[in-house]
Formats: structure tokens, C-alpha cells, sequence
């Protein structure tokens, strides 16, 4: 039986991380600022930013939230955004996506300036983690990355087999694991990929970031493998109060009884996107600080 991975208990020794270094940079005058623009009132999304926001004020740091119709225009997006580039008070910027579909979501990410793209989605951030260079990482394939560091997953020479190939989680995870320091083996899956599970049944350490429930079986897991699942979806339950419950990838009871580890959803690296969200900002804080000579060093590089 696997041994459950508990992304919030990590995820709070980040988060204690952060608030350390958050209370350092007020010391000097500087409080860790995140501008963050939602547009709509999708139910997830506005959840998605309470809970980035309370992580935040946790942290001793502070938000501007924008919220926006939905029948917003892509011009007065990108007026915000020039806005909070312009704003030596706030440190990050973070656009909610998925964006309406009249929304470009290219070109509002692109507007934003790199140095406060604590999404780590801006093509100059994409470039920097392709090419291994310092800079922002996206906050989930980092959790993802920190997760098994924590748990002491030996990565360097695994075949780390990821399902997905999003451009927020499986391609950016793809490159932070062929990177020299980590040193795995990696093979990307997808919908066109045929025979599955003859793949996913090599992997060390599988990862399901699909955003299909019940996708992957315990037949499509390797015994003793390192199971990572990505995925939140909603599924039906009049049980509940919401009406709905979340699940993952993952058949999780069926897949825990063959996988050395595994994590829940939610529970898992919901937890630790936030989290790494955090030492972005806060690293973003602390450039700033450098770049305005306030005696503050920034560790801004790749590992927060």
C-alpha cells in the first residue's frame, strides 16, 4: 500500500519559508505585493483567487485584486496590466486563466513585465527554463519538483513518465526533469499517444496532469511506482453540499495499492502551487529591492 503524500504539510513549510523571508524585506521597508486581475465570475476561479489571496495576508504580504466582467475587452486587460508593470508597489502579477475565449490568452501573458511574471508563463521565463537559466518557474511543476525532493525520490536516472502536455504543467515539468542537476528520463504522453498504458507501465514516477478523472488504472502503473497526479476534476455528487466532488487522474484507491507513493486530490500538489507561488512573489520583492540598491539580495534563481 503506498504511502500518502501530504502536499499541505509540505506546503506549509514553503509557506513558513516565505513568510520569513517576506518579514525580512519589510524590515528594509518592502512588503511582497501580488497584482491580480480575474475576469468573470466562474465559480473556480474566484475560489482559485481567495485562496491565493489568504495565502498571501498568511504570509505577510498583500494583494491588489482586479476583478473584471467577463465581457471585458482584450485592451482594457492589457491597460491593467501596463499598469501594474508601471507600479513599483506590486512585485508580481498574476492573470487567472483560463481567460474568455475572445481573450488572447498569448498576448495578455505577454504583456506582462518578466520580472513580475510570478506565473512563470511569460515566453522570456518559458526561454530561461529551457534554457536552464535563472528565473521564474511555474509553480506547479515546481511543487511537483519539491514534492519528491522532500520525500526523498531518488529522480536522478528515473523514467519519469508524464501524461499531459499543457502549456502551464506537463511541458514546463518535462524540461525542469531533463534539466542536468535532476537528470531524468522523461517521456510525454498525450491524447494522440496510442497504447497508453505501455508507456505509463515503465515509469518510476508517473505523473497524470491530463485532466481526465479515473484516467489512470492500476493496470497502467508499474508496481512500486511514484505516482504523481495533476489532475482536478469536478465530479457529480448529490451527497454533498456543493453538489460536486474533486477527484484527480488517478483511480486513487486501486492505484495505491501497487504505487510506493502517491498523492491525494485535493491534498496533494493543489497545496504546493500556492505555496510555490509565494517564494515567487517573494523572490520578486527582493529583486526589486536589489535593483533599487535597498540592502535586500534577491535568490531569485531556479530553485527559489
Amino acid at each position: 500500500m503506498a504511502d500518502i503524500i501530504d502536499g499541505r504539510e509540505y506546503a506549509r513549510k514553503k509557506r513558513e519559508e516565505a513568510a520569513h523571508r517576506t518579514a525580512a524585506l519589510k524590515e528594509k521597508g518592502i512588503t511582497p505585493c501580488l497584482g491580480l486581475i480575474l475576469v468573470g465570475e466562474e465559480p473556480a476561479g474566484i475560489s482559485y483567487v481567495a485562496a491565493k489571496e489568504k495565502a498571501l495576508l498568511e504570509a505577510g504580504m498583500e494583494s491588489r485584486d482586479i476583478r473584471l466582467s467577463r465581457d471585458v475587452s482584450e485592451e482594457e486587460i492589457l491597460t491593467h496590466v501596463v499598469r501594474l508593470n508601471r507600479d513599483p508597489r506590486i512585485h508580481g502579477i498574476l492573470v487567472q486563466l483560463p481567460l474568455p475565449n475572445h481573450i488572447r490568452e498569448d498576448r495578455i501573458i505577454a504583456a506582462i513585465d518578466p520580472n513580475k511574471d510570478v506565473d512563470g508563463f511569460h515566453p522570456v521565463s518559458v526561454g530561461n527554463l529551457v534554457l536552464g537559466k535563472p528565473g521564474f518557474l511555474p509553480c506547479t511543476p515546481h511543487g511537483v519538483l519539491v514534492l519528491l525532493e522532500e520525500i526523498k525520490i531518488p529522480v536522478a536516472g528515473a523514467h519519469v513518465v508524464i501524461v499531459g502536455r499543457s502549456n502551464i504543467v506537463g511541458k514546463p515539468l518535462a524540461q525542469l526533469f531533463v534539466r542536468r542537476e535532476i537528470n531524468a528520463t522523461v517521456t510525454i504522453c498525450h491524447t494522440g499517444t496510442g497504447d497508453l498504458r505501455r508507456h505509463t507501465c515503465q515509469a518510476d514516477i508517473l505523473v497524470a496532469a491530463a485532466g481526465k478523472a479515473g484516467l489512470i488504472t492500476a493496470d497502467m502503473v508499474k508496481e512500486g511506482a511514484v505516482v504523481i497526479d495533476v489532475g482536478v476534476n469536478r465530479i457529480s455528487a448529490n451527497n454533498t453540499k456543493k453538489g460536486y466532488r474533486l477527484t484527480g487522474d488517478v483511480d486513487f484507491d486501486a492505484v495505491a495499492a501497487k504505487a510506493s507513493y502517491i498523492t491525494p486530490v485535493p491534498g496533494g500538489v493543489g497545496p504546493m502551487t500556492v505555496a510555490m507561488l509565494l517564494l515567487n512573489v517573494v523572490s520578486a520583492a527582493a529583486q526589486f529591492a536589489d535593483a533599487n540598491c535597498l540592502g535586500v539580495s534577491t535568490s531569485r534563481n531556479s530553485n527559489n
